[in-house]
């Protein structure tokens, strides 16, 4: 999944992952474009993934 495709869909994705992580908080959930590797960084500390396990989480989940 590519930078403009996270964010059109991310609203959907975000609700996703609260239902699956309720631990993770909205902050952690902030996104704005062009800045996709601190929200990246971010849930990888959270979940201990790594940035390939994220990436290819959130294109499952999108």
């Amino acid at each position: 999944m590519d930078d403009k495709e996270l964010q059109q869909k991310w609203p959907v994705i975000k609700e996703k992952i609260k239902e699956l992580h309720p631990h993770i908080t909205d902050e952690d959930l902030e996104y704005e474009f062009g800045k996709e590797s601190e929200l990246l960084l971010r849930l990888q500390k959270k979940l201990d993934k790594t940035n390939k396990e994220i990436r290819n989480w959130l294109s499952i989940l999108g």
